[in-house]
């Protein structure tokens, strides 16, 4: 049925979730698993009287946002070693969430993207924005969604 699914994770108990149910079904349906967390660009301010960030610091930060991710992806790795699913840890440095995960379901070739959705409501999805309705939207692949 599926032969690679991508998985998008931010480290959260609810993407938790969404990484177990990935690799049930991947165990099950006997498919590859990859594991993807999207680092974030470090925010630059460009207004007048904005505190600047020395270009070294922002590197440093970046890079321990860069570590954090791989051991995430890395845990998953080894819990789908435990199970013996394949795993492909992987990280995207994009502010653009929604785009970095579809991009990297089409470039490894993945048949499902399994994502959580935090189940934001009104004013909060509105500030807050959906990385997942805009992967429903945007993606050409099928979704799963864990609430």
């Amino acid at each position: 049925m599926y032969k690679r699914i991508l998985v998008a994770t931010d480290g959260s108990k609810l993407s938790e979730a969404a990484v177990a149910h990935a690799l049930n079904l991947a165990d099950l349906t006997g498919a590859e698993v990859v594991a993807l967390k999207v680092v974030p660009l470090y925010p630059q301010t460009y207004f007048e009287g904005g505190v600047g960030v020395d270009a070294e610091e922002i590197k440093r930060i970046e890079q321990q946002w860069q570590d954090e991710a791989l051991q995430v992806v890395n845990a998953i790795k080894s819990e789908g070693q435990k199970r013996q699913v394949k795993v492909k840890a992987m990280t995207a440095k994009s502010d653009l969430v929604s785009e970095a995960i579809i991009a990297a379901a089409k470039r490894n070739k993945c048949d499902l993207i399994v994502m959580a959705s935090h189940g934001r409501k009104g004013i909060k999805r509105l500030l807050l924005g959906s990385e997942t309705q805009q992967v429903l939207t945007h993606s050409h692949i099928p979704v799963l969604v864990l609430r």
